[in-house]
C-alpha cells in the first residue's frame, strides 16, 4: 500500500512539473501561431480554407455578419478595396499581398497570408500604435500624390477605379455626393484610342445642379490599365466663354455699323470683320471666312479693283508694308479714289497685343456733295464777280465771307481776302484808310453785329480823293449782311475807280 501512495505521489509531482513546463510554451504559441490573434482590438480577422469561411475574430463580426464565403467578403470589401483578390488562389500564389484602400484618406489596408493552407486575412488599422503596420508618412511618393492639387487615379482593365488620390477624392464626392462610389469613373471612357496618351477637354455635371466642371484629362496607357490626370481648367472657360460672349456682342455691334472692319491679329492673320467690309469690299464671305493674312487681303482687293492701281508692283509691295507700319502706330490715313468712282477712306488704327484694325468708309456721297458745293460757290464767285457794284458779304458772326472783282479793285484786296477771316472791324478799318471821317462805319459794324430789327438802309461814303459812293446795306437770313458799294453816279463809277487805283 506504501508503495501505491509513493508511485501516485511522484505521478502527481511530476505531472505538476510537466504542467508548468508546458504551461508558457503552449502560450507562447498559441500568440505567435493562432490564426485569430488580431495586431489590435480594432482589427478584424477571417480565415478561409480555399473560398470557404472557417473562422473569425469577434471584432469581425461588427458589419461582416453576412460573409461565408470569399466572394462575400470581395462583395464587401469591394468599394473601399477594389484591388481586393478575386480568388484566394492568387494569395496561394502569392504568399501574402497587402492592399491598400482606393481612397488614400483612409488608414486602413488588408493583409491576406496563406499559412500551411489556410488564408488569413486581416483588415488593419493604419492608425494603430503597433510600428509594424504604421503607413509611412513621410514617403515622398506618398506625400506627392496625396497632396497633388490635381486628381490622379488609375483605371485597371475592366475600367473600375483601383487606386486615386485625395484631390479626386473630394472631386468624386463633389460631384456625386459624400456616398459616391470611388470605384466608378468619374470622367467618360474614351472611343478613340488615338485619344490615349494626349490631351483633351472633358466636363462632368455636378449632381442635382445643372453646373459643370472642366478638366484636361491626360490617360497614359499601362500593362494593367490607364494612369489618369485631369487638370482644372474652370477659370481657362470662363475667360474663353467671357471673352466669345464679348466679341458675339461686338459683332453684333460692328454688324450694326456702315463702316467695314477688318482687325488682324498678332500673325497677321484676319481675325474679326463684319457684313459692311463685304459689301464695300465685294470680297467673297468664304474668302474672308478663311482668315487670310493681311498680305493676301490687300493682294485680293488690288485683284478685285477695290483700291487704287499702283504703278508697279514693286512699288505697290513696298507701299503696303509702310501702310502696315504706318497702321501700327495709328497714323495710316488714305483716301482711295476706285476706278469705279467710288471714294473710300481707308485707316488704320492698332490694337492691343499687336493686332491691327483697318476701316473702310464710303466716302462717295461726301465727295459728291463737297464737290457739288464748291461748284457752287464757284459759280456764285463767278456771278459776283460779273456786277459792277463791289460787294462784300459779312457771315452771322462777323467775318468777311465772300467778295467780288469789283470790290478787290475798289478797296485793293487780293483774291485770297473773300476767304480771309477778317472781321467786320478789321474790314472797316481798311475802308476808313480811303475814306473821310464818317460815323457810317461804325453803323455798318453796328448792324452786322446786330441780329434783331435789321432793315435795308443806305449812305453815302466820301472818298479822299474826293469820290463820293453809295453805300447800301441789305441783311441776309441767319445773321448774314450784305454791303454793296455803287457810285452815286453810275457814269461816274469807272473815274472813281480810276482815281482809286491812281
Amino acid at each position: 500500500m506504501a508503495d501505491w501512495i509513493i508511485l501516485a505521489a511522484i505521478s502527481l509531482v511530476s505531472a505538476s512539473f510537466a504542467v508548468r513546463w508546458l504551461s508558457p510554451r503552449q502560450q507562447n504559441s498559441r500568440a505567435s501561431f493562432d490564426l485569430c490573434c488580431a495586431g489590435s482590438l480594432s482589427d478584424a480577422v477571417f480565415l478561409f480554407d480555399g473560398d470557404r469561411l472557417i473562422g473569425h475574430s469577434d471584432i469581425a463580426l461588427n458589419g461582416f455578419e453576412s460573409v461565408n464565403n470569399w466572394a462575400d467578403l470581395k462583395r464587401l470589401l469591394q468599394r473601399d478595396f477594389p484591388a481586393f483578390p478575386e480568388r484566394p488562389e492568387m494569395v496561394r500564389a502569392n504568399r501574402s499581398l497587402v492592399v491598400s484602400a482606393i481612397d488614400c484618406t483612409v488608414d486602413r489596408e488588408v493583409q491576406c497570408d496563406w499559412i500551411d493552407g489556410i488564408i488569413r486575412v486581416e483588415l488593419r488599422d493604419l492608425a494603430s500604435d503597433a510600428p509594424a503596420i504604421r503607413r509611412d508618412v513621410n514617403d515622398p511618393i506618398r506625400l506627392a500624390m496625396d497632396q497633388a492639387p490635381y486628381p490622379v487615379w488609375l483605371l485597371d482593365a475592366t475600367n473600375r477605379v483601383s487606386w486615386c488620390n485625395a484631390a479626386y477624392v473630394a472631386l468624386v464626392r463633389k460631384v456625386g455626393g459624400p456616398d459616391a462610389d470611388l470605384t466608378e469613373p468619374l470622367f467618360p471612357s474614351l472611343a478613340n484610342e488615338a485619344q490615349l496618351s494626349r490631351k483633351s477637354r472633358v466636363s462632368v455635371t455636378v449632381k442635382n445642379s445643372n453646373a459643370k466642371l472642366w478638366f484636361d484629362l491626360t490617360r497614359v496607357i499601362r500593362d494593367e490599365g490607364q494612369l489618369c490626370y485631369a487638370v482644372d481648367i474652370n477659370a481657362i472657360v470662363e475667360a474663353e466663354t467671357a471673352q466669345r460672349k464679348f466679341v458675339q456682342t461686338m459683332t453684333k455691334t460692328f454688324a450694326q455699323l456702315s463702316i467695314g472692319l477688318a482687325i488682324f491679329d498678332r500673325n497677321r492673320q484676319l481675325a474679326l470683320f463684319n457684313p459692311a467690309l463685304i459689301d464695300l469690299t465685294t470680297l467673297p464671305p468664304d474668302f474672308l471666312s478663311c482668315r487670310p493674312s493681311l498680305s493676301s487681303f490687300f493682294d485680293r482687293l488690288r485683284d478685285q479693283h477695290m483700291m487704287p492701281e499702283p504703278k508697279n508692283y514693286g512699288g505697290w509691295r513696298r507701299q503696303m508694308n509702310d501702310l502696315i507700319e504706318a497702321a501700327q502706330d495709328g497714323n495710316y490715313q488714305e483716301t482711295w479714289s476706285l476706278p469705279s468712282g467710288s471714294v473710300y477712306s481707308v485707316s488704320g488704327r492698332p490694337h492691343p497685343d499687336g493686332a491691327v484694325a483697318f476701316l473702310f468708309e464710303d466716302i462717295t456721297a461726301e465727295i459728291t456733295l463737297t464737290r457739288r458745293f464748291r461748284s457752287e460757290m464757284d459759280l456764285m464767285q463767278s456771278i459776283l464777280d460779273k456786277l459792277a457794284d463791289a460787294i462784300a458779304v459779312f457771315a452771322d458772326d462777323g467775318t468777311l465771307a465772300f467778295t467780288n472783282y469789283a470790290y478787290q479793285q475798289l478797296w485793293g484786296d487780293s483774291d485770297e481776302v473773300g476767304f480771309a477771316s477778317a472781321t467786320v472791324l478789321e474790314v472797316t478799318r481798311q475802308w476808313q484808310e480811303r475814306c473821310a471821317a464818317t460815323p457810317v462805319l461804325g453803323e455798318i459794324r453796328d448792324f452786322v453785329n446786330t441780329r434783331d430789327n435789321r432793315t435795308e438802309w443806305s449812305a453815302e461814303l466820301t472818298l479822299k480823293n474826293g469820290g463820293v459812293m453809295s453805300c447800301t446795306i441789305n441783311p441776309m437770313q441767319n445773321g448774314a449782311t450784305i454791303v454793296r458799294f455803287s457810285a452815286a453816279d453810275l457814269m461816274e463809277y469807272p473815274v472813281v475807280l480810276e482815281k482809286i487805283s491812281a
